[in-house]
């Protein structure tokens, strides 16, 4: 990881004429001032993988390569992982953890503690309409601050733990927003409760909007959880988060319109293929994640929209250009609109990416009652 870049690239912004460099210049001088009151030995970095804490990790590591050293120390941090935590969400957490130096303390709670760590009340669905500029309509879900909360409870007992192992921490830098469920009273510091371990809370993103988190990630070129690339807005446990029914890719939507079926087909007799309705991690044009499997294994063709090897268009396809890799060079596939597919199953639905959420009030839409972890 260049640091020094890292420093230039982000301090550049806060001195551009970006419209979201004030609250980047706002983010550096709130995590500046801690580290001069602190010093780095004392300050710790709240990290689960969400998209909030990634910009905070990335603001914090170009403070400390600008104020600090090019080459700082190991960055102290804690993660309080969900009992039931996305492999795609632990996977880049192991990949920041390498590539930021993390010093990573994972608080795993006893088994038989199984208490969510969100700093609310888990809500419950109610049919009240929840309407956002974007047009969408879905599901409300209530949730209630912190105080006898069950999350709130959850949270404590792993700062507990946090602060047995590392006592000399005094400040921890939290991703959270001010649209969060539980960010709505918070400043930029705020002490625990009395009866919680003894930590400064430091929110530099608080003044963030759902917009400025992207703005800032896709500008900078930030590698983030690749689950936000599959319509996830917001990251809970497996069993309680889901893509944004906001992002859902409808008929109606000719930019990511997918047929109900595709069916390639091969100048190979003996090599048909067809859509797999098990997704992989590949794309094609940013409608969401699919693969092209023939019936002879030994000519397997896969969707890549980034490979420069052969390229099928088809004219009666509403999805334009798009390639297919064969491991054998004589296969050519091209790929034709079915009112099914060829194995006889239907699509799963697809979503749009994070970023193109325009409501950010709709965030959390992909949240359903049940224990959460919070992005914290």
């Amino acid at each position: 990881m260049d640091y020094k870049k890292i420093a230039s690239d982000v301090y550049n912004l806060a001195e551009s004429d970006e419209p979201i460099a004030p609250i980047v210049r706002e983010a550096l001088q709130v995590i500046e001032q801690c580290l001069a009151q602190y010093g780095q030995d004392h300050v710790s970095l709240s990290f689960n993988g969400g998209k909030d804490c990634t910009v905070l990790l990335h603001l914090y590591a170009a403070v400390l390569a600008r104020k600090v050293s090019s080459t700082h120390n190991p960055i102290f941090a804690l993660y309080i992982p969900d009992p039931s935590p996305f492999s795609a969400l632990e996977e880049f957490i192991k990949i920041a953890t390498q590539d930021y130096l993390l010093n990573l303390f994972t608080c795993n709670l006893s088994s038989d503690i199984q208490l969510p760590v969100e700093s609310v009340t888990p809500g419950v669905s109610t049919p009240t309409a929840l309407k956002g500029s974007s047009g969408y309509i879905g599901h409300s879900l209530q949730t209630r601050p912190v105080g006898a909360a069950r999350g709130g409870e959850g949270m404590r007992r792993a700062l507990e733990l946090y602060k047995s192992r590392f006592p000399d921490i005094q400040a921890i830098l939290v991703g959270t927003r001010r649209t969060d469920p539980h960010g709505t009273t918070l400043s930029y510091r705020n002490v625990t409760d009395p009866g919680w371990p003894a930590f400064e809370r430091i929110n530099p993103i608080i003044n963030w909007a759902y917009s400025d988190v992207w703005t800032f990630l896709r500008k900078l070129k930030i590698p983030y959880c690749t689950l936000y690339d599959e319509g996830y807005t917001s990251l809970g446990s497996t069993y309680n988060t889901l893509p944004n029914p906001a992002l859902l890719v409808k008929d109606s939507d000719s930019s990511h319109t997918l047929p109900s079926s595709l069916t390639v087909v091969a100048n190979n007799p003996n090599a048909m293929c067809f859509v797999e309705p098990t997704p992989p991690k590949s794309s094609l044009n940013g409608i969401g994640p699919f693969t092209i499997i023939a019936d002879n294994p030994d000519q397997i063709c896969l969707a890549d929209p980034v490979s420069d090897l052969r390229v099928s268009e088809s004219p009666r396809s509403t999805l334009g250009p798009f390639q297919v890799l064969v491991n054998d060079p004589n296969t050519q596939c091209q790929g034709e609109v079915n009112d099914r597919s060829a194995n006889g199953v239907r699509l799963p639905p697809r979503y749009r990416p994070a970023y193109e959420l325009q409501d950010g009030a709709l965030e959390r839409a992909g949240r359903v009652s049940g224990p959460v972890i919070s992005e914290i």
